[in-house]
């Protein structure tokens, strides 16, 4: 059999992290859903959106969430179906998304690529998926991120608010799904070594990144494959960046505003104007 062909019959399980970050999430309070991951957008929780993507690719032959609490799952009936059915598993979420994903990852075969993507992904699509399951396939790497161009984001959404990586080659912006096969696995290490450092940035920078990663990002002369490799030589995995087509990747549910314009886009109607409660 080619490599073709064994890339052609590779499926992935996907992992989708469902914990809340903080005790007073603006998305909760706004809406009064139980968690964020129920929050309704264009009329189903959020959460049902991301499964009903996933479950329609033909690449993802298994789902695993993490999160939210076991106590709050009857808040969501459709959710709890799909649990009861076999058709989603569950696992209680840790106190990071990086231990989240580990821990995740400890329930899935080690044999299989994985797919990690978050609750939020309100506006996550078969198609989205599958283009990018497909590239990682081809990729040849051991783990894959998604990402966005800052043009396509203001050319979809003006006006719209993303975190924006500003490198040498054009601004990027994060889509929440990764890919990792077995090798890849061991980046998620990585990623709770820099999480851990979070609020130490000192230390972040002369332990994880390295002063001159920091300066060549600032002075706009990193570029996103000097990103990668600078990655690939602390983590030790070879990390490519998927470049998706729909804009709609990029935008996850974080915020209040976030909820308006997937709600908008949704619709198909103008993103309606919202005054911030400095009481959130």
């Amino acid at each position: 059999m080619s490599d073709q062909q064994k890339k052609t019959q590779q499926k992935f399980a996907a992992l989708i992290l469902a914990a809340d970050r903080t005790t007073s999430d603006p998305i909760t309070q706004h809406t009064g859903a139980a968690c964020k991951a129920f929050a309704p957008v264009g009329g189903k929780p959020m959460i049902m959106r991301v499964l009903d993507a996933l479950a329609a690719s033909d690449l993802v032959d298994s789902i695993l969430l993490c999160g939210p609490p076991r106590s709050l799952l009857s808040d969501c009936p459709p959710l709890m179906k799909r649990i009861e059915s076999g058709e989603v598993s569950w696992l209680p979420n840790k106190n990071s998304p990086s231990r989240s994903a580990a821990h995740g990852l400890n329930h899935l075969p080690v044999d299989s690529p994985v797919l990690v993507t978050t609750a939020d992904h309100a506006l996550l699509t078969p198609h989205i998926v599958h283009h990018f399951l497909t590239e990682s396939l081809n990729s040849g790497h051991d783990a894959t991120v998604g990402l966005v161009t800052q043009k396509q984001m203001a050319a979809s959404f003006p006006g719209s608010k993303r975190t924006v990586f500003r490198l040498r080659d054009g601004g990027v912006c994060g889509c929440n799904l990764f890919t990792f096969n077995p090798q890849g696995r061991s980046l998620v290490r990585f990623w709770r070594q820099v999480e851990d450092l979070r609020k130490q940035p000192w230390q972040l920078i002369s332990q994880i990144v390295g002063p001159g990663i920091v300066l060549s990002y600032l002075f706009r002369r990193l570029s996103l494959e000097q990103a990668l490799d600078a990655l690939a030589a602390k983590s030790g995995v070879r990390t490519q960046g998927i470049m998706l087509p729909d804009a709609r990747a990029g935008i996850d549910v974080d915020k209040i505003e976030d909820l308006l314009l997937a709600e908008s886009i949704l619709n198909k109607a103008p993103v309606p104007f919202y005054k911030r409660n400095k009481t959130l």
